[in-house]
């Protein structure tokens, strides 16, 4: 069954590139990204791990931890790494699951038989600390990620969140936002003053810090 935003995280423990992980400890009570790629030593799989890696203080940043899967072996994961470093420029700093029976590729239901028979697609979970799923996305096998989408998104979570506001279409960090209808006015006066009224149901008002 797939997985819906709302759903508690399943839990699993598998062997990792870090060792021995059960996953909801490994979060503790932060937030995570637990994302798949189809298989080692691919073209995009590289460039997308590497890239990973290289923003990774910027995972932290936002109290934020990476887990990486693909049906290949812990083993195969670790001879793979030298090329991402070589090719990418920064080590592996997150672990990387060996799923070679598939468990949490179906627990997470990441293979796709349409696109890819046996192997997973590029999945992307971000759990909340309650380990709720907040966000799914599935890109097919040739399209790698776009990490600014993927933070951008973190963002917008946690910010959401936090306080009783939603994200405009094209929001960044920094800009308005919107405020949400379950506050009426007199509320959103005491939270956001100065608020701007464009519509009944649409009222923008300054990034909440």
């Amino acid at each position: 069954m797939a997985i819906r935003i709302g759903d508690e995280a399943p839990n699993f423990t598998a062997e990792t590139t870090d060792g021995t992980i059960n996953l909801h400890e490994y979060l503790g009570d932060g937030w995570g990204i637990l994302f798949s790629h189809p298989a080692d030593y691919t073209p995009v799989c590289t460039t997308e791990l590497g890239a990973f890696a290289n923003r990774k203080a910027e995972f932290d940043q936002r109290n934020t931890k990476l887990i990486g899967l693909s049906v290949d072996s812990v083993e195969s994961h670790h001879g793979w790494a030298k090329d991402i470093e070589e090719t990418q420029g920064s080590a592996l700093n997150y672990p990387l699951i060996g799923d070679e029976d598939h468990t949490v590729a179906e627990l997470y239901d990441m293979i796709h038989p349409n696109e890819l028979a046996t192997l997973t697609v590029r999945s992307v979970f971000i759990i909340d600390p309650d380990k709720k799923v907040r966000l799914t996305l599935t890109y097919p096998a040739s399209v790698g990620r776009n990490l600014d989408e993927v933070i951008r998104v973190l963002d917008a979570l946690q910010l959401t969140s936090k306080f009783p506001v939603a994200t405009p279409v094209n929001w960044t960090d920094g800009s308005d936002v919107i405020i949400s209808n379950a506050i009426n006015d007199d509320e959103a006066n005491e939270k956001f003053p100065g608020f701007e009224t464009i519509k009944p149901y649409l009222r923008k008002t300054k990034q909440p810090s």
